[in-house]
């Protein structure tokens, strides 16, 4: 692995601080959502939470977390499926999740922190969450992988960018082609160096109290994971 992949960066992104305005946040957020369409994006988390559903006995009428939503590109997908509780900790997101899904029927949108979210235990069939534990430190992914472990009855999954050096290459080359946005060019590079490995990944899921079940292609430079308690 490259010397500046060797250990995750701390550097912070665009996105999670105080001062991205709302036409620079929507076209952020509207560039991931055509980069989810890349292979190992929307379908993949897609193909794992329906997977898990009908492996797991979902409720009749069932229900999925997913734990920033973004651009609600996935609850989108998501809710011709099963209903789904759409989760970020920023209102000014959620605004945005709100214009792009125009209040399709069976998505509900919420504030809250997913390292404390205000639902009960087994409150939700499966819980998903992509690009989401890259931008928290391991303290707090450990958090929030355990209150999805929580929340969700069946199992978690997980979508996220692994850290490596073709990841890297892959990821650069799709932000820099696709994108526009000074913060997606920004973000998408600094995600790639700020994500876990997958050996990683997968220390802070066992602390969280989960195991690995089974993954997507780690050829690419996003994984799917799905973990189970």
């Amino acid at each position: 692995m490259a010397t500046f992949l060797a250990s995750r960066s701390l550097d912070d992104e665009l996105l999670d601080g105080p001062d991205l305005d709302a036409p620079a946040l929507q076209a952020n957020l509207r560039e991931m959502a055509l980069l989810n369409r890349l292979p190992g994006g929307v379908s993949a988390s897609l193909a794992a939470v329906r997977q898990l559903l009908r492996e797991g006995a979902a409720s009749p009428s069932p229900l999925v977390l997913d734990a920033g939503t973004g651009y609600g590109d996935f609850a989108r997908r998501m809710a011709a499926h099963a209903e789904v509780i759409a989760v970020d900790s920023s209102r000014d997101v959620l605004a945005v999740a709100a214009r792009s899904l125009g209040g399709l029927p069976g998505v509900r949108l919420l504030q809250a922190d997913v390292r404390d979210l205000p639902l009960p235990d087994a409150a939700v069939d499966v819980a998903h969450a992509s690009l989401l534990v890259h931008h928290l430190d391991p303290a707090s992914a450990v958090l929030a992988l355990r209150e999805l472990r929580r929340v969700a009855r069946l199992g978690v999954v997980v979508n996220d960018l692994q850290r490596g050096l073709l990841p890297f290459l892959g990821t650069a080359a799709a932000i820099w082609a696709l994108a526009r946005s000074g913060v997606t060019r920004h973000d998408g590079i600094l995600s790639a160096r700020r994500a876990y490995t997958l050996g990683e990944l997968d220390l802070l899921a066992a602390e969280a109290g989960l195991r690995p079940m089974r993954r997507s292609l780690r050829a690419w430079p996003r994984v799917t994971t799905v973990y189970a308690s």
